[in-house]
């Protein structure tokens, strides 16, 4: 039995981990450690040294700290493709038409209330109702969440949620409506790779395998992503 890995990952890819990590223990006899965190508290931290051997992250995030220095190149390779959606409260009377970029910006316009995230698919939804030029009227009735975002759906504490359909689909009392409209989509690929300083290298570069394989671009899909 080899060494314990210790891994880093975005949370948007807790769904497929919980599901992926015991398949590869079984199958390996090696024992995986997965931390979750947000991907900003998690760049912050191998910055400053924390020890690991694998991180999971979008893959501009992971990029950077290839150029750092902190991930060796010839081991990063994508994982997942992940799509924002829009949720509602489960069982909501009406939903939002979100079919096209004017119906869905009416959709927002007409909610009492939305919901995001702190995390990347967050910032990108900033930067949509910019775009979108109606940022400043959606400021007051915006709420931002370090939780999964369509938990204030089922709670009742927002009307329309945006966040990557991953994440909402595991949340009872939460519907996903469907995608964002293909022409304001943005999909977030998560890339896995090696520490510079893995005590694990060659085992590391094992799992990052095996989340390559076709039994875990089943488990993807059936999260609401796509194999990378």
């Amino acid at each position: 039995m080899s060494g314990t890995l210790k891994v880093f990952s975005g949370g948007a890819m807790r769904p497929v981990m919980m599901e992926a990590v015991p398949l590869f223990e079984g199958a390996n006899g090696t024992k995986v450690d997965v931390e979750f965190r947000l991907t900003s508290v998690l760049r912050k931290a191998i910055g400053e040294g924390l020890a690991f051997d694998i991180a999971i992250l979008p893959r501009a995030e992971l990029d950077e700290l290839v150029v750092a220095g902190k991930i060796a190149a010839e081991t990063k390779a994508d994982v997942a493709r992940s799509a924002i959606g829009v949720a509602v409260r489960a069982g909501a009377a009406t939903k939002p038409d979100i079919g096209t970029v004017a119906s869905f910006r009416r959709a927002l316009q007409d909610a009492q209330s939305i919901a995001y995230s702190d995390g990347p698919s967050g910032a990108y939804i900033a930067a949509l109702l910019e775009r979108l030029g109606i940022g400043d009227a959606m400021k007051a009735k915006t709420k931002l969440t370090s939780r999964p975002v369509a938990e204030l759906m089922a709670s009742g504490e927002a009307e329309i949620g945006m966040q990557q359909i991953v994440a909402i689909l595991p949340v009872k009392g939460a519907e996903l409506v469907g995608p964002l409209p293909s022409e304001l989509q943005n999909v977030i690929i998560y890339a896995a790779g090696v520490s510079t300083s893995a005590q694990n290298g060659a085992e590391a570069e094992n799992c990052i395998g095996f989340m390559r394989s076709p039994t875990v671009a089943q488990l993807i899909r059936a999260k609401g992503m796509q194999p990378g």
